[in-house]
Order: structure tokens, then sequence, then C-alpha cells
């Protein structure tokens, strides 16, 4: 340490102590995603001193992330968050090496940079993803520190630490029909802050091995933010899941991208100009029943919940609307998790339409 100093409250607690700090400093945590999660994750681990930091994240800063992704300022908008995560955290702490990787997590690259590090922290809000960091985390033998929110809802565990219960343990497979992320179901910024920051504080347990200092390991930790009320619930090894049960060399690890983050928007003007994309209405019977644009075709967003997807190409290209633009955002994720990969959401909606017309 060059700065003594600047860890000097947490090192004059007996669980830390100058071998716990050397510790933090020998130590390499892997963030997957720099959301809601991973950006008060990674501000207390690179507070605390943790070595060498490594951020995964794809996707560029928007103007509705600043609400909860705390590292991000308004000037990064644009900017891909890994990056943007970095010039923070390197001007939080400069002591610290801290890389990058602008890329999506697939299982072509995970265990390659899963090797690198001690420990894996999840912040992701895809079952495809965490069954992809869980598999590599096995089959590379690091031990990952897994986070989930959804409205005023967060739970934090520890999975794959000394021979402890794996996600799928917890969760063999997803659920069947959609599950709404962050973007579709909303969140306050404290929730994740609160859920990224005790998952920061699960990974320093990790690191420090300090037998007052006991992670989740075996335990699912769950806080309801409407009463503040937590929860530890017991989670027990399965002698036959379908990962920890194998052998490592066995384990195959599969991904399908969800394909989330940026949905493209176009202008009603560039939606009448665009003859071969197919229009989808999102709104409910009783508006597609006031009025539609000619030739739409109608998939309400309640069906599109429900996993009533419209039998389309998953190549055509697709322009969806609602009647203001809000509800378009949520059914082109649900589209884009399908595997449509040419969505657009059309601004301001059907009101733009006519209004324009």
């Amino acid at each position: 340490m060059s700065d003594k100093n600047r860890y000097e409250r947490q090192v004059i607690l007996p669980e830390i102590g100058e071998s716990g700090q050397e510790k933090l400093s020998n130590a390499s945590v892997l963030c997957i995603g720099a959301g809601g999660l991973g950006c008060p994750a990674l501000l207390y681990l690179a507070a605390a001193g943790v070595g060498h930091l490594g951020i995964v994240d794809f996707d560029v800063v928007e103007e509705t992330n600043l609400q909860r992704q705390v590292l991000f300022t308004t000037d990064q908008i644009g900017v891909n968050k890994a990056k943007a995560a970095k010039t923070r955290l390197t001007a939080l702490n400069p002591e610290i090496e801290i890389d990058v990787c602008p890329e999506e997590l697939t299982d072509k690259n995970a265990q390659a940079l899963f090797e690198k590090y001690d420990v894996i922290i999840d912040g992701t809000d895809n079952f495809s993803t965490k069954f992809l960091i869980n598999d590599v985390a096995v089959k590379a033998n690091k031990p990952f520190v897994y986070g989930s929110i959804l409205g005023f809802d967060g739970q934090v565990s520890v999975f794959n630490n000394q021979d402890g219960p794996c996600y799928r343990c917890l969760f063999p497979e997803a659920p069947k029909g959609h599950v709404p992320n962050c973007a579709q179901a909303g969140v306050i910024g404290a929730v994740a802050g609160i859920v990224g920051t005790t998952q920061a504080m699960e990974a320093i347990k990790v690191i420090l091995e300090n037998k007052d200092l006991p992670p989740l390991s075996g335990c699912l930790w769950t806080i309801d933010m409407h009463t503040m009320e937590s929860k530890r619930l017991r989670i027990s090894k399965n002698e036959n899941c379908t990962v920890c049960s194998k052998a490592q060399k066995e384990i195959v690890p599969q991904y399908s991208s969800p394909v989330c983050g940026f949905v493209q928007e176009v202008t009603p003007e560039q939606a009448r100009l665009n003859s071969s994309a197919i229009l989808i209405d999102v709104r409910e019977i009783e508006e597609w029943n006031e009025g539609y644009i000619e030739n739409a075709r109608h998939a309400p967003l309640s069906d599109l919940m429900q996993g009533t997807i419209p039998d389309l190409p998953t190549d055509c290209e697709i322009i969806l609307y609602c009647q203001k633009g809000i509800r378009g955002e949520k059914a082109a994720q649900i589209f884009k998790a399908k595997g449509y990969l040419n969505i657009n959401n059309m601004s301001g909606g059907y009101a733009a339409w006519v209004k324009c017309s």
C-alpha cells in the first residue's frame, strides 16, 4: 500500500487488520455488468483497495441509467459502460489496477476471463447470463456473488464457494414465460444500491477468509424494501445438479444471448417511409378499437408478457408502437429476448403518429 491513510478506517477493524488489507490488495474481482448492481459493487470494492478489478459490459451509458447507475455522469452518455466505470474508479482509487472488456460475455470468452480472477460478481439482469456465469464459475472453480433486484425486492448469495451449492442447485432452469427486468418492471435506484453494496461486502468476505465473517454460501439473503424485512433461506447442495455434480471437464457452458440493452428508436416520419418493416401495435384491445395504423398487426403487451409472441421470421424488421412510446420499449425487450434482432420502437407512439398525419 502506498497510502496507509486511505484504508486506515477498515484496517483498525480486528476482522481486517494489516493482513486482511494485504489480502484485499492482492485479490482480483471480475464484475459482469456495470449497471445498477455493478456500479455500487465496483465503487466499494475499489474504495476498499481490492487490487485488481475487471469490468465486462458491452452496453453504453443512457440517460435512463443515471437514476441508479451511480458510477456515471451526464457527460458520459453514449460512452461504453466498462470504460466509463474505469474512468470514475481510477479517479476514486488510482492505486488499483482496472481492466475493461467492452464486449458481451459469452460461452466463447467467459472461461478465459474467469481464470484471471479470484471472485466473480454477477451484476446482470437475465437468466441466460446468470446461468452462463454459474456454469463457467463451476468449471473454473471460482466463487461467484449473485445479486438480483426487481421492484422493491432484492436477493444476494454466494455460489460455488468452498464446495457450496451452485446457482443451478437453487434455480435448475429459467422459469417459464416472460420475467421482466428492471427496464420493464421498474426499480428504485436505492434498491440496486443496497443489493450491489451487499455483493461487494460478500466478495470482501470471500477474499478475507475470516471465520468471523462467513459469506452467504449455502444461504439466500432476501430483502423486501417496502418493509425492510429480510430473511436468510438455507440452500442445500443438489447431489444431482446438472452442473456442480459433474466433473469440471464434463461441464459445457452454453449461452443464448438475450440481446438486451439499447433499442433503436424511429420517428413516425421514418416509420411511414419504411414500407418493408412490419408495424406491431402493442396497446390493449380497447385502445386498438379506438384507432390504429393501417396494416399494423395487433400484439398487446399483456399477451407478450404471458409469452404469446407473433409468428414472424426472427430476421424481419419490426417497428413497435404503443400510445406514447413507453410500452413499446418494454415490448421491444421481450421480442429481443426471443431472438428478434431487428427491433425498433416508434418514438411518441400512436399519439405522435396521429399528430403528424
